[in-house]
């Protein structure tokens, strides 16, 4: 388990979003950033010459470079399939989708369009994400006490929960009940720790 201790990381991430405001915040926030990423990595000049596959989009010619941003979206996909098969298999896919559609829009805007467009995304997400935490929750975000679940877990975690909350979905039986009762003593303690600062 460890590192892919689904329930203890899913318990992590459930504790700092508890709010239904803030949740929806981040679903609607989080895959922009990871996207937005993808397509910034689409211009980072290599050092040798990245395979390529010319595609034709809408009477468009396009050619889809196996480049860093397919490395960043990869490096995501395998993890999160490794994570739980079933949602990390629909994460991947989503990350794949991203360096697609991120490397078709990279050659539309062109670098000096499109580190526009990504730092506009990503302040507006950043910012929502933070106003979520602040207003809403009434809590830090996840990222102060652990940067890599901020970064590179948190595209699955929306989507997990999304999944959870929508269908009902549990990789196993009992595990919204296990990860609830991990979060409710979790939060118990952050509340009494909480008020010992302020008191």
């Amino acid at each position: 388990m460890g590192f892919l201790d689904l329930e203890k990381h899913f318990a992590f991430y459930a504790a700092y979003h508890s709010n239904s405001t803030n949740i929806c915040i981040h679903m609607i926030f989080v895959w922009p950033i990871f996207f937005t990423a993808v397509l910034l990595f689409n211009f980072i000049p290599a050092p040798f010459d990245f395979p390529y596959i010319d595609i034709s989009l809408f009477g468009n010619d396009f050619s889809l470079v196996f480049n860093f941003g397919f490395l960043f979206s990869l490096i995501y996909a395998v993890f999160y399939v490794c994570f739980d098969y079933k949602v990390g298999s629909l994460a991947a896919l989503l990350c794949i989708f991203c360096w697609i559609s991120s490397s078709v829009l990279a050659s539309v805007l062109g670098f000096q369009l499109a580190w526009k467009v990504v730092l506009v995304v990503q302040l507006v997400s950043w910012i929502a994400q933070f106003i979520g935490h602040g207003v809403f929750e009434g809590r830090a975000p996840a990222l102060l006490d652990n940067i890599l679940q901020a970064f590179l877990m948190a595209p699955f975690f929306v989507l997990f929960e999304a999944l959870q909350i929508l269908f009902g979905y549990e990789p196993y039986p009992g595990f919204h009940a296990r990860v609830t009762a991990i979060v409710d003593a979790e939060t118990e303690d952050w509340r009494n720790k909480k008020g010992k600062l302020l008191t």
